[in-house]
């Protein structure tokens, strides 16, 4: 690795190489080279004038790119799509006449972006399966286990641990179903020409619309989609990249929101993301444990979401049938978009792959709270064995406000049972009093829900895209 120039992270400390591939100038230009393939098919097929051994002679050569031809010829022209015509024409001399014929720069240029996109949402998809998968393992191994849950961070009624992860996986699923819906809309460019009124294919099919037609039609079967877009500029409409970006914000919305949690509950010692053997947490505190995987999804989170308004300022400046002010802006915001999600993603399996669970602390917890949230029942047992329900209330308020402070200002255990034991107003034993301080009892339809939730969402996304595999390697 050259250590004089600027490297992307991207590239050496945070997407796979599944992802990098997608992206990568070899998947372009063997993206190109099919495209150029599938056009010369359609139009023999249509009546052109190519012959068998013309398209043999480009599929002998679509892998083998010979970019040291291509290169120095761009050298030259200063145009990248003519260059690779130059250099496939090099390898195929038969077919040389007929590559590219009627087409403009964009028919190779945006159909491999579309495909690009497409690809690189499949890896998506199968990476926030996975996710959903883990979360799902996580969610019925502890759905019964109470804790607290918190309105303006502050404790309110019980939730239990499972519950909690079923809130995750409901914002993933979203989004997955979110990112499906914009495949299944994508659509190929087509062959539009230069201006998207494809005249040169009217010239070369003799102005018969319906072999244009079925020309686009056939080279999008081709490769897999169920159409081209029905008119055009130039250019795709730039709106689709703002669509697909969108939506990648909220991956990374989702993936912050429950790195956020994590971060939250291991500063209340309750939940750790994994901490492995050897890791350092601090360079001057050594028993520190940061949750660092979690922080990194944050900061790629932020990243994402600010990126997502480069294609739709792109979207919303084009001038009639395209400028080229959206290329140097479209080839960093959608590439870093989807890497950053990528390895959002691969973090994410990674830790939800190893959570740890301290159930004393949680336990501990809940039972320094539960004595606040036990008063109403308290209340109602009361009534039932002749209370006065309005002088009960009023006790519990002044009582419950009182141990309150004895926990805040004196640093002592909350003594509000025993407050309310040694109160005549209340009717009731220390046994009939603990007996309210069972925590199951305050979850509500945690359990339920958890069990309905992934039958009826998780697992159907987990049978849909799951693959197999719910781990993740971290590059750093």
């Amino acid at each position: 690795m050259e250590r004089n120039k600027y490297v992307s992270p991207f590239s050496t400390r945070y997407a796979s190489d599944e992802m990098q591939y997608v992206f990568s100038e070899e998947f372009k230009f063997k993206t190109w080279r099919r495209l150029w393939i599938e056009l010369a098919k359609a139009e023999k097929a249509l009546g052109l004038d190519i012959t068998d051994s013309q398209i043999a002679e480009l599929e002998a050569h679509a892998e083998d790119i010979n970019y040291d031809v291509a290169q120095a010829r761009e050298r030259e022209v200063r145009h990248d799509v003519m260059s690779h015509v130059y250099a496939y024409g090099k390898q195929c001399p038969n077919a040389e006449s007929i590559i590219h014929l009627g087409a403009t720069s964009c028919y190779v240029g945006d159909n491999t972006d579309v495909i690009i996109l497409k690809k690189a949402s499949e890896i998506i998809l199968k990476k926030a399966a996975a996710v959903v998968k883990n979360l799902s393992d996580f969610a019925l191994q502890y759905k019964s286990m109470p804790c607290l849950a918190y309105t303006h961070l502050q404790p309110a009624q019980l939730t239990t641990v499972g519950k909690r992860a079923t809130l995750w996986m409901y914002e993933l699923i979203q989004d997955i179903e979110e990112l499906e819906h914009r495949l299944d809309k994508l659509l190929l460019l087509g062959s539009k020409g230069t201006t998207g009124t494809q005249a040169s294919f009217m010239e070369l099919f003799d102005k018969d619309e319906e072999k244009i037609k079925k020309m686009e039609q056939m080279i999008a079967d081709a490769l897999g989609f169920p159409g081209c877009v029905p008119v055009s500029g130039q250019t795709y409409s730039r709106k689709v990249d703002a669509y697909f970006l969108s939506v990648l914000s909220g991956f990374a919305q989702s993936a912050y929101k429950f790195a956020n949690d994590l971060r939250i509950l291991q500063s209340f010692e309750e939940m750790e993301e994994p901490f492995e053997k050897h890791q350092i947490g601090s360079s001057a505190m050594p028993y520190k444990r940061n949750p660092m995987r979690s922080e990194r999804i944050c900061a790629l989170a932020r990243y994402v979401i600010a990126d997502s308004v480069n294609p739709a300022f792109t979207a919303a400046t084009q001038w009639f049938e395209r400028t080229l002010d959206d290329s140097a802006n479209k080839r960093i915001s959608v590439a870093e978009a989807f890497l950053a999600v990528d390895a959002i993603l691969n973090i994410y399996i990674n830790v939800t792959s190893g959570l740890v669970v301290y159930d004393k602390v949680i336990y501990r917890r809940v039972m320094e709270k539960l004595p606040f949230m036990a008063t109403e029942n308290i209340m109602m047992k009361s009534v039932k064995k002749g209370g006065n329900r309005q002088q009960l209330h009023e006790k519990l308020r002044v009582h419950s406000h009182a141990a309150a402070a004895k926990v805040k200002l004196e640093g002592k255990a909350n003594d509000l049972i025993e407050r309310i034991e040694n109160d005549p107003a209340f009717p009731l034993t220390r046994q009939e009093i603990e007996s309210e301080l069972e925590p199951s009892m305050y979850i509500g339809r945690s359990i339920s829900q958890t069990d309905e939730f992934i039958e009826n969402y998780a697992k159907p996304v987990i049978d849909r895209l799951f693959d197999g595999n719910d781990k993740a390697e971290l590059l750093v």
